[in-house]
Protein backbone atom coordinates (compact mmCIF):
# COMPACT_ATOMS: atom_id res chain seq x y z
CA UNK A 1 0.00 0.00 0.00
CA UNK A 2 1.41 3.50 -1.23
CA UNK A 3 0.52 7.43 0.25
CA UNK A 4 0.68 9.72 -1.74
CA UNK A 5 0.03 13.32 -1.60
CA UNK A 6 -0.93 15.37 -4.43
CA UNK A 7 -0.72 18.99 -5.31
CA UNK A 8 -2.70 20.86 -7.76
CA UNK A 9 -2.57 24.64 -7.26
CA UNK A 10 -5.04 26.66 -9.70
CA UNK A 11 -5.06 30.12 -9.97
CA UNK A 12 -7.37 31.32 -7.21
CA UNK A 13 -7.16 28.00 -5.45
CA UNK A 14 -4.82 25.04 -4.20
CA UNK A 15 -6.38 21.33 -4.72
CA UNK A 16 -4.98 18.68 -2.09
CA UNK A 17 -5.69 14.82 -1.45
CA UNK A 18 -3.87 12.14 0.11
CA UNK A 19 -4.50 8.64 -1.92
CA UNK A 20 -3.57 5.21 -0.42
CA UNK A 21 -3.18 3.26 -3.74
CA UNK A 22 -6.52 3.96 -5.84
CA UNK A 23 -8.41 5.53 -2.92
CA UNK A 24 -8.94 8.67 -1.94
CA UNK A 25 -8.30 9.30 2.04
CA UNK A 26 -8.33 13.27 2.58
CA UNK A 27 -9.38 16.10 0.24
CA UNK A 28 -9.03 20.06 0.72
CA UNK A 29 -9.60 22.70 -1.48
CA UNK A 30 -7.70 25.51 -0.31
CA UNK A 31 -9.53 29.09 -1.85
CA UNK A 32 -7.27 32.16 -2.47
CA UNK A 33 -9.28 35.44 -2.76
CA UNK A 34 -8.62 38.03 -5.35
CA UNK A 35 -7.46 40.37 -2.47
CA UNK A 36 -4.45 37.77 -1.18
CA UNK A 37 -3.58 37.20 -5.12
CA UNK A 38 -3.05 41.00 -5.99
CA UNK A 39 -0.49 41.21 -3.25
CA UNK A 40 2.08 39.43 -4.90
CA UNK A 41 3.71 40.69 -8.05
CA UNK A 42 4.63 37.16 -9.69
CA UNK A 43 3.26 34.02 -9.36
CA UNK A 44 6.69 32.58 -8.37
CA UNK A 45 6.35 35.21 -5.50
CA UNK A 46 3.58 32.82 -3.65
CA UNK A 47 5.59 30.00 -3.98
CA UNK A 48 6.49 30.58 -0.13
CA UNK A 49 3.08 31.15 1.10
CA UNK A 50 1.44 28.75 -0.70
CA UNK A 51 4.33 26.29 0.42
CA UNK A 52 3.16 27.31 4.54
CA UNK A 53 -0.75 26.81 3.44
CA UNK A 54 -0.05 23.21 2.55
CA UNK A 55 2.01 22.20 5.71
CA UNK A 56 -0.27 24.13 7.51
CA UNK A 57 -3.16 22.07 6.31
CA UNK A 58 -1.11 18.53 6.21
CA UNK A 59 0.04 19.67 9.84
CA UNK A 60 -3.83 20.03 11.40
CA UNK A 61 -4.83 16.89 9.37
CA UNK A 62 -5.00 13.12 10.64
CA UNK A 63 -2.00 12.46 8.57
CA UNK A 64 1.53 13.46 8.00
CA UNK A 65 4.73 13.72 5.58
CA UNK A 66 6.14 10.92 7.73
CA UNK A 67 4.23 8.13 6.20
CA UNK A 68 4.25 9.11 2.67
CA UNK A 69 6.07 7.26 0.20
CA UNK A 70 5.38 10.21 -2.50
CA UNK A 71 4.70 13.28 -3.18
CA UNK A 72 2.84 14.06 -6.89
CA UNK A 73 2.23 17.41 -8.51
CA UNK A 74 0.38 19.19 -11.32
CA UNK A 75 2.57 19.58 -14.30
CA UNK A 76 4.14 23.17 -15.13
CA UNK A 77 3.17 24.48 -18.39
CA UNK A 78 7.11 26.36 -17.84
CA UNK A 79 8.94 22.89 -18.91
CA UNK A 80 10.14 21.78 -22.20
CA UNK A 81 8.12 19.70 -24.73
CA UNK A 82 8.64 15.89 -23.15
CA UNK A 83 7.68 12.39 -23.84
CA UNK A 84 4.17 11.50 -22.43
CA UNK A 85 5.11 9.48 -18.57
CA UNK A 86 5.86 9.82 -14.80
CA UNK A 87 8.59 12.23 -13.88
CA UNK A 88 11.01 12.42 -10.93
CA UNK A 89 11.29 16.70 -10.51
CA UNK A 90 14.86 17.11 -9.70
CA UNK A 91 16.94 20.64 -10.00
CA UNK A 92 16.64 21.03 -13.57
CA UNK A 93 13.33 20.76 -13.59
CA UNK A 94 12.87 23.17 -10.42
CA UNK A 95 15.15 25.63 -12.62
CA UNK A 96 12.82 25.67 -15.66
CA UNK A 97 9.52 26.46 -13.22
CA UNK A 98 11.21 28.85 -11.19
CA UNK A 99 11.73 30.66 -13.90
CA UNK A 100 8.70 30.08 -16.02
CA UNK A 101 10.75 29.42 -19.14
CA UNK A 102 7.88 28.81 -21.28
CA UNK A 103 4.85 30.29 -19.71
CA UNK A 104 3.62 31.60 -16.63
CA UNK A 105 1.13 29.19 -14.53
CA UNK A 106 0.29 29.08 -10.67
CA UNK A 107 0.89 25.60 -11.81
CA UNK A 108 4.23 25.59 -12.20
CA UNK A 109 4.25 25.92 -8.27
CA UNK A 110 3.23 22.22 -8.06
CA UNK A 111 6.67 20.75 -8.80
CA UNK A 112 8.52 23.31 -7.01
CA UNK A 113 6.49 22.70 -3.68
CA UNK A 114 6.55 18.70 -3.98
CA UNK A 115 10.77 19.21 -4.51
CA UNK A 116 11.04 21.22 -1.45
CA UNK A 117 9.14 18.78 0.55
CA UNK A 118 10.92 15.58 -1.12
CA UNK A 119 13.90 17.29 -0.27
CA UNK A 120 12.49 18.30 3.52
CA UNK A 121 11.34 14.95 4.26
CA UNK A 122 12.99 11.96 1.93
CA UNK A 123 9.94 11.73 -0.25
CA UNK A 124 10.40 11.04 -3.68
CA UNK A 125 8.26 13.65 -6.06
CA UNK A 126 6.88 12.88 -9.35
CA UNK A 127 4.74 14.87 -11.94
CA UNK A 128 2.71 12.99 -14.57
CA UNK A 129 1.88 13.86 -17.95
CA UNK A 130 2.23 17.41 -18.15
CA UNK A 131 0.66 19.94 -20.71
CA UNK A 132 3.89 20.13 -22.24
CA UNK A 133 3.78 16.42 -23.61
CA UNK A 134 5.25 16.50 -27.11
CA UNK A 135 4.96 13.29 -28.59
CA UNK A 136 4.44 14.75 -32.46
CA UNK A 137 4.99 13.14 -35.87
CA UNK A 138 7.15 15.87 -37.71
CA UNK A 139 4.33 15.98 -40.19
CA UNK A 140 2.12 17.29 -37.94
CA UNK A 141 4.04 20.32 -36.94
CA UNK A 142 3.94 21.73 -40.65
CA UNK A 143 1.35 24.58 -40.36
CA UNK A 144 2.04 25.92 -44.00
CA UNK A 145 3.96 29.06 -42.36
CA UNK A 146 7.85 28.18 -41.79
CA UNK A 147 7.62 30.55 -39.08
CA UNK A 148 4.78 29.77 -37.51
CA UNK A 149 5.20 25.95 -36.66
CA UNK A 150 2.09 23.99 -35.38
CA UNK A 151 2.71 23.24 -31.66
CA UNK A 152 1.57 20.49 -29.07
CA UNK A 153 -0.52 21.54 -26.42
CA UNK A 154 -3.49 19.49 -24.72
CA UNK A 155 -4.50 18.28 -21.87
CA UNK A 156 -2.37 15.46 -21.84
CA UNK A 157 -2.66 14.11 -18.23
CA UNK A 158 -6.31 12.93 -18.96
CA UNK A 159 -6.11 11.35 -22.35
CA UNK A 160 -3.92 9.14 -21.01
CA UNK A 161 -5.17 8.67 -18.11
CA UNK A 162 -8.80 7.71 -19.77
CA UNK A 163 -7.10 5.58 -22.41
CA UNK A 164 -5.81 3.34 -20.33
CA UNK A 165 -9.09 3.14 -18.99
CA UNK A 166 -10.48 2.38 -22.75
CA UNK A 167 -7.71 0.05 -23.40
CA UNK A 168 -7.96 -1.68 -19.89
CA UNK A 169 -11.84 -2.33 -20.93
CA UNK A 170 -11.36 -3.38 -24.82
CA UNK A 171 -8.52 -5.66 -23.18
CA UNK A 172 -6.24 -4.50 -24.63
CA UNK A 173 -2.50 -3.03 -23.85
CA UNK A 174 -2.31 0.81 -23.98
CA UNK A 175 0.74 0.67 -25.98
CA UNK A 176 -0.88 -1.72 -28.39
CA UNK A 177 -4.18 0.37 -28.97
CA UNK A 178 -5.41 3.15 -31.56
CA UNK A 179 -7.45 5.77 -30.01
CA UNK A 180 -9.07 8.84 -30.52
CA UNK A 181 -9.52 10.80 -27.33
CA UNK A 182 -12.18 14.29 -26.58
CA UNK A 183 -11.25 16.32 -23.88
CA UNK A 184 -14.05 18.57 -23.28
CA UNK A 185 -13.76 21.46 -20.90
CA UNK A 186 -13.29 24.90 -21.01
CA UNK A 187 -10.93 24.42 -23.38
CA UNK A 188 -11.28 21.58 -26.14
CA UNK A 189 -7.92 18.53 -26.84
CA UNK A 190 -8.84 16.21 -29.48
CA UNK A 191 -6.33 13.50 -30.80
CA UNK A 192 -5.33 10.74 -31.89
CA UNK A 193 -3.57 8.35 -29.86
CA UNK A 194 -1.09 5.79 -31.57
CA UNK A 195 0.00 2.76 -29.25
CA UNK A 196 0.11 5.00 -26.44
CA UNK A 197 1.91 8.23 -28.03
CA UNK A 198 -0.41 11.30 -28.50
CA UNK A 199 0.84 11.79 -32.05
CA UNK A 200 -1.45 14.68 -32.85
CA UNK A 201 -3.47 16.90 -31.25
CA UNK A 202 -5.27 20.68 -31.58
CA UNK A 203 -3.70 22.87 -29.33
CA UNK A 204 -6.62 24.20 -27.01
CA UNK A 205 -6.15 27.65 -27.36
CA UNK A 206 -5.22 28.10 -30.59
CA UNK A 207 -7.18 25.63 -32.82
CA UNK A 208 -9.64 22.94 -32.94
CA UNK A 209 -13.46 23.66 -32.31
CA UNK A 210 -14.82 26.24 -30.13
CA UNK A 211 -15.50 25.44 -26.49
CA UNK A 212 -17.38 27.20 -23.95
CA UNK A 213 -14.58 29.66 -23.70
CA UNK A 214 -12.03 29.95 -26.44
CA UNK A 215 -12.65 30.92 -30.15
CA UNK A 216 -10.97 27.61 -31.87
CA UNK A 217 -9.57 27.85 -35.24
CA UNK A 218 -10.45 31.25 -37.10
CA UNK A 219 -9.89 32.53 -40.64
CA UNK A 220 -6.20 33.63 -40.97
CA UNK A 221 -6.65 36.17 -43.11
CA UNK A 222 -10.00 37.66 -42.03
CA UNK A 223 -7.65 37.77 -38.18
CA UNK A 224 -5.09 39.48 -39.40
CA UNK A 225 -7.69 42.38 -41.50
CA UNK A 226 -9.60 42.78 -37.82
CA UNK A 227 -5.91 43.19 -36.27
CA UNK A 228 -4.74 45.67 -38.32
CA UNK A 229 -8.33 47.79 -38.78
CA UNK A 230 -9.18 47.76 -34.72
CA UNK A 231 -5.75 47.19 -33.75
CA UNK A 232 -6.82 45.97 -29.92
CA UNK A 233 -4.79 45.97 -26.95
CA UNK A 234 -2.93 42.59 -26.62
CA UNK A 235 -4.07 41.55 -23.41
CA UNK A 236 -7.42 42.09 -23.79
CA UNK A 237 -7.44 40.81 -26.88
CA UNK A 238 -5.96 37.50 -26.26
CA UNK A 239 -8.44 37.43 -23.03
CA UNK A 240 -11.06 37.84 -25.50
CA UNK A 241 -9.69 34.82 -27.92
CA UNK A 242 -9.06 32.66 -24.83
CA UNK A 243 -11.36 33.47 -22.40
CA UNK A 244 -14.22 35.07 -24.27
CA UNK A 245 -14.65 33.23 -27.29
CA UNK A 246 -17.20 30.33 -28.21
CA UNK A 247 -20.30 29.93 -25.97
CA UNK A 248 -19.78 33.37 -24.21
CA UNK A 249 -19.23 34.94 -26.97
CA UNK A 250 -22.25 34.04 -28.91
CA UNK A 251 -24.42 33.78 -25.84
CA UNK A 252 -22.79 35.90 -23.24
CA UNK A 253 -22.53 32.44 -20.83
CA UNK A 254 -20.01 29.40 -20.61
CA UNK A 255 -22.84 27.38 -18.79
CA UNK A 256 -23.84 24.36 -20.90
CA UNK A 257 -26.52 23.53 -18.63
CA UNK A 258 -28.25 27.22 -18.80
CA UNK A 259 -27.77 27.24 -22.72
CA UNK A 260 -29.30 23.22 -22.66
CA UNK A 261 -32.58 25.19 -20.60
CA UNK A 262 -32.60 27.71 -23.11
CA UNK A 263 -32.82 25.43 -26.12
CA UNK A 264 -35.44 23.39 -24.54
CA UNK A 265 -37.71 26.85 -24.08
CA UNK A 266 -37.13 27.94 -27.61
CA UNK A 267 -33.87 29.97 -27.79
CA UNK A 268 -32.96 28.96 -31.34
CA UNK A 269 -29.84 31.20 -31.46
CA UNK A 270 -28.47 29.11 -28.29
CA UNK A 271 -29.47 25.89 -30.56
CA UNK A 272 -27.97 26.59 -33.35
CA UNK A 273 -24.65 27.84 -31.58
CA UNK A 274 -24.55 24.63 -29.51
CA UNK A 275 -25.06 22.49 -32.91
CA UNK A 276 -21.90 24.96 -34.31
CA UNK A 277 -19.80 23.15 -31.36
CA UNK A 278 -21.10 20.06 -31.55
CA UNK A 279 -20.41 19.66 -35.02
CA UNK A 280 -16.81 20.97 -35.26
CA UNK A 281 -16.03 18.61 -32.04
CA UNK A 282 -17.25 15.30 -34.41
CA UNK A 283 -15.58 17.13 -37.16
CA UNK A 284 -12.55 16.90 -35.16
CA UNK A 285 -12.73 13.75 -34.12
CA UNK A 286 -13.26 12.46 -37.79
CA UNK A 287 -10.26 14.60 -38.95
CA UNK A 288 -7.99 13.05 -36.18
CA UNK A 289 -9.07 9.06 -37.39
CA UNK A 290 -7.69 9.53 -40.60
CA UNK A 291 -4.31 10.37 -38.74
CA UNK A 292 -4.51 6.81 -38.00
CA UNK A 293 -5.50 5.77 -41.22
CA UNK A 294 -9.04 4.88 -39.63
CA UNK A 295 -7.74 1.77 -37.94
CA UNK A 296 -9.39 3.07 -34.68
CA UNK A 297 -9.91 0.32 -31.85
CA UNK A 298 -12.02 3.29 -29.60
CA UNK A 299 -13.35 6.67 -29.60
CA UNK A 300 -13.55 8.46 -26.19
CA UNK A 301 -14.99 11.59 -24.56
CA UNK A 302 -14.14 12.77 -21.80
CA UNK A 303 -13.85 16.41 -19.38
CA UNK A 304 -16.53 18.67 -17.93
CA UNK A 305 -18.54 19.01 -20.76
CA UNK A 306 -18.76 15.04 -21.19
CA UNK A 307 -21.25 14.96 -18.34
CA UNK A 308 -23.60 16.51 -20.96
CA UNK A 309 -26.01 13.61 -22.52
CA UNK A 310 -27.01 16.57 -25.12
CA UNK A 311 -23.70 17.49 -26.32
CA UNK A 312 -22.12 13.08 -26.36
CA UNK A 313 -25.68 11.59 -27.62
CA UNK A 314 -25.15 14.17 -30.37
CA UNK A 315 -21.52 13.51 -31.20
CA UNK A 316 -21.59 10.00 -30.69
CA UNK A 317 -24.60 9.54 -33.73
CA UNK A 318 -22.02 11.85 -35.67
CA UNK A 319 -18.74 9.71 -35.51
CA UNK A 320 -19.62 6.33 -33.62
CA UNK A 321 -19.75 4.91 -37.54
CA UNK A 322 -15.60 5.37 -36.99
CA UNK A 323 -15.48 2.78 -33.92
CA UNK A 324 -17.33 2.34 -30.88
CA UNK A 325 -17.33 5.26 -28.43
CA UNK A 326 -17.03 5.94 -24.83
CA UNK A 327 -17.42 8.59 -22.50
CA UNK A 328 -16.22 9.32 -19.24
CA UNK A 329 -17.97 12.05 -17.68
CA UNK A 330 -15.34 15.19 -15.87
CA UNK A 331 -11.70 15.02 -15.29
CA UNK A 332 -10.44 13.47 -12.07
CA UNK A 333 -6.77 15.24 -12.38
CA UNK A 334 -6.31 14.53 -8.62
CA UNK A 335 -6.75 10.43 -9.59
CA UNK A 336 -5.07 10.50 -12.58
CA UNK A 337 -1.67 12.09 -10.90
CA UNK A 338 -1.63 9.57 -8.24
CA UNK A 339 -2.46 6.92 -10.98
CA UNK A 340 0.81 7.94 -12.51
CA UNK A 341 2.70 7.68 -9.28
CA UNK A 342 1.00 4.41 -8.34
CA UNK A 343 2.61 2.75 -11.77
CA UNK A 344 6.12 3.54 -10.82
CA UNK A 345 5.93 3.01 -7.07
CA UNK A 346 4.59 -0.48 -8.32
CA UNK A 347 7.50 -0.82 -10.51
CA UNK A 348 4.66 -1.10 -13.14
CA UNK A 349 6.64 1.91 -14.78
CA UNK A 350 10.42 3.47 -14.59
CA UNK A 351 10.35 7.26 -13.75
CA UNK A 352 11.50 9.40 -16.16
CA UNK A 353 14.19 12.14 -15.55
CA UNK A 354 13.06 15.74 -17.09
CA UNK A 355 16.66 16.39 -19.04
CA UNK A 356 16.25 12.56 -20.97
CA UNK A 357 12.27 13.34 -21.58
CA UNK A 358 12.91 17.00 -23.46
CA UNK A 359 12.31 16.22 -26.74
CA UNK A 360 13.75 18.34 -30.09
CA UNK A 361 11.17 20.02 -31.45
CA UNK A 362 12.91 21.09 -34.92
CA UNK A 363 11.84 20.05 -38.21
CA UNK A 364 14.54 20.58 -40.48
Amino acid sequence: MFKMLIINPGSTSTKLSIFEDENELWEKELKHSSSEIKGFKKIIDQLNWRQELIQDEINNSDYNFAELDAIVARGGVALDPLLGGSYKIGKDMVHDLKIAKNSSHASNLAGIIAYNFGKKFNIPAYTVDPISVDEFEDVARLSGLPEIPRKCQSHALNLKSIGRKTAEYLDKKFYKCNLVGAHLGGGISIAPIKKGRIVDVNNANQGGPYSPERVGTLPSLDLAEYIFENQPDRDQFIKKLLGNGGLTAYLDTNDGLEIENRIEKGDNKAKLVYKGMIYQIAKEIGAMATVLNGDVDAIFITGGLAKSKYITNRIMKKVEYISEVFVYPGADEMNNLAQGALRVLEGKEEALNYEDGIIDTTIF
